[in-house]
């Protein structure tokens, strides 16, 4: 009878007995606990480390020693010489067990280890990525045995890691037997969803990389990922050259609807930025293209559609009809998007003609599906996509707030880049402002700014027209009061038949307009009518959490946001900023498998809302004009900070109406 010795693998806690000699991995893969392994026990990939701490562990009631394992040999040897062994590790496919232990199995050796997110109130990420790397060594061709290449690959691979029932690329066949011939029959496999064989090198390979993409309407983010260990290696941004064909979505649908080739135009333009981003990342991170094996990307309904290359015109007016509304995967060279060629690309669900899959991405990195507290979470963006709900109901629409809160429509407005001013503060006595740019953490009036601004962006433009709303200089209905120019005739200052506030004075001089004011008040109002509508239609009339997602909505500071009435109140400690979240899910779409089939199932129970067809969206849109709102009382945010009095919703004494009022008593 074999002797047997116990054996405790931390942190999973699974324990067994087994027989003296037993690899650690072998026991490991018995107990079901998660150790990686690329090379199948070789001592190649160095992924399989293992720690074997030696004393008295009495929680366990072993007594471990450095005797409990057998001593290094050659294979770790070489492997800790080329640099993949950690000092005081030892490979699990090598140690082999001869007395009690425990084992420890570090992060980075788990299969399905956790990806650190940096707020702490999100979920980790387990990262299971569909595509995944396996060493074999194959059988060589025998006059004996008429089998094909292909099959006796498919037996290594069933007999080495259990892969039943797999299928090949086309692309994988026809270099099969040149890749097997100069690997000297060992091979490296890329199986996807442990049935497809997509791709085949010779030797040992343990590089594999995918690649996120966000396809927003005014930019284009990219995360180069390597899928084996969920690392960020690069990321890449940049303008969406779509924008030459219209700032906004319903503009490019009317450039389609009126040039034929429209719609192919614009899908050539995207796809080539999306290669030269994917490009510039391999590059940045020194990796092969052709080991790009994975592409996850999201986009509102008309980015999502002209990515495919589908003619987006149905949704340009109502109903709003998708191509499609479910999760689709297609051969990335179809594309035009092959790095590898048997690369797939995999697009998010989209929830209805104007919520995306972006939005479906944002869900999956904010989790508002499986929140207790009642959450908000908004994509800022020239059409923003919005959710409500609990892990009990979900509700979602968009509304067309505009590219005002990007820049575009601002006249001194420009994108987030260096010399834009992002923050603004004013003072309530005198009006003087101070203000920080993009590239500059100093404020202006600090020694040592250097700071040349060059215009202002979204972020900027919410604070000082807040500021001004607080300094009395704006009126809750919008209007640049010219009586405050008594205060500081330097900064308010007329402009034409209205008035302006100056921000920078000098060479480049930069006002905010009374129509940049107008601008930002339909964009907020737009958005703040789709929260009703959701509020609504779930009979509610406060939320309990605010997530800010989309590349505006992480520079937005919540108070400002609330001040103008962009979003409802709420307590400000629980307004959050969610940064690119449809850029983070697509990364978790990437690097977690499971993740995929969770928004799929998700997307089809959120209850749809189109604003354009709600007949009480024009009724919360005009409330919503007012600073911060004509009805809604704001008590938690007054209860942070001195906010103006609010105008009583029944009278309509806001300053249009005074004059309105008084030019037409002198009329009667």
């Amino acid at each position: 009878m074999n002797e047997t010795v116990r054996v405790v693998f931390t942190p999973s806690g699974r324990r067994g007995s087994f027989p003296v000699g037993t690899a650690v991995l072998d026991a490991a893969r018995a107990l079901g606990v998660d150790i990686d392994s690329v090379c199948g026990g070789r001592a190649i990939c160095g992924r399989c480390q293992v720690a074997q701490p030696a004393g008295e562990f009495s929680k366990f009631q072993i007594s471990a020693t450095a005797t409990s394992l057998t001593p290094a040999e050659e294979g770790e040897a070489r492997c800790a010489a080329r640099g993949k062994l950690a000092e005081g590790n030892r490979l699990s496919c090598q140690a082999r067990l001869l007395g009690d232990a425990v084992i420890d199995v570090p992060p980075e050796s788990q299969v399905h280890r956790q990806i650190v997110r940096k707020r702490v109130e999100m979920r980790a990420i387990e990262n299971d990525p569909v595509t995944r790397l396996y060493y074999v060594e194959v059988r060589e061709p025998d006059m004996h045995d008429p089998s094909g290449d292909l099959r006796r690959l498919f037996e290594a691979l069933e007999r080495e890691w259990g892969l039943v029932e797999l299928e090949a690329d086309i692309a994988v066949i026809r270099s099969l037997q040149t890749t097997l011939r100069t690997g000297k029959w060992a091979v490296t496999a890329a199986v996807r969803n442990s049935r497809e064989l997509i791709a085949l090198w010779p030797g040992f390979e343990d590089r594999l990389y995918g690649i996120a993409v966000d396809v927003g309407s005014t930019t284009i983010s990219l995360q180069l990922c390597e899928l084996l260990n969920g690392k960020v290696l690069a990321a890449e941004g940049a303008m969406n050259p779509q924008i030459r064909f219209g700032e906004d979505l319903m503009s490019r649908v009317s450039y389609v609807m009126m040039h034929p080739e429209g719609a192919a135009e614009m899908t050539a333009v995207v796809r080539r930025a999306i290669r030269d981003l994917a490009t510039r990342a391999a590059e940045a991170a020194g990796v092969e293209s052709d080991h790009i094996v994975e592409l996850v990307i999201v986009g509102n309904p008309i980015m999502h559609h002209l990515v495919l290359g589908i003619d987006p015109q149905e949704l340009g007016g109502a109903p709003f009809a998708l191509a499609v509304d479910n999760a689709v995967t297609v051969m990335a060279g179809e594309l035009d998007l092959a790095f590898h060629p048997g690369a797939r690309a995999y697009f998010l669900p989209c929830i209805a003609g104007h919520v995306g899959a972006d939005c479906a991405a944002a869900m999956l990195s904010e989790s508002p599906h499986l929140a207790d507290a009642l959450t908000l979470m908004v994509d800022v963006g020239t059409n923003a996509e919005i959710v409500l709900g609990t892990r009990e109901r979900i509700l979602a629409c968009s509304s067309p707030t505009g590219p005002a809160f990007e820049g575009a429509q601002i006249s001194s407005g420009q994108r987030a880049a260096p010399g834009a001013i992002e923050r603004v503060r004013i003072d309530r006595e005198t009006l003087e402002p101070r203000y920080r740019v993009i590239g500059d953490e100093r404020w202006s009036d600090e020694a040592g700014f250097a700071g040349n601004a060059t215009g202002i962006c979204g972020s900027g433009i919410i604070e000082v027209i807040a500021e001004l709303f607080l300094s009395g200089v704006i009126t809750r209905d919008g209007v640049i009061d010219g009586a405050s120019a008594a205060r500081n005739p330097d900064r308010v200052i007329a402009d034409g038949r209205t008035f302006s506030y100056r921000l920078v004075t000098g060479s480049r001089e930069i006002l905010v307009t009374q129509n940049d004011v107008r601008a930002i008040q339909l964009g907020k109002a737009a958005l703040y009518a789709g929260v009703k509508l959701l509020m609504d239609r779930l009979g509610v009339t406060a939320v309990e959490r605010i997530n800010l997602a989309g590349a505006f909505g992480s520079y937005i500071d919540p108070t400002y946001a609330m001040v103008l009435g962009l979003i409802p109140d709420c307590e400000i400690p629980h307004v959050s900023s969610a940064g690119n979240a449809a850029g983070t899910g697509a990364r978790i779409a990437l690097l977690n498998n499971a993740s995929r089939t969770e928004i799929e199932q998700v997307v089809r129970r959120v209850e749809k809302i189109e604003t354009a067809v709600e007949p009480r969206f024009q009724e919360h849109f005009v409330d919503a004009i007012a600073l911060p709102h004509r009805r809604d009382p704001f008590p938690k945010l007054r209860a942070a900070i001195v906010v103006p009095e609010a105008v009583d919703p029944d009278d309509s004494t806001a300053e249009g109406g005074r004059r309105n009022r008084r030019r037409n008593r002198g009329r009667d």
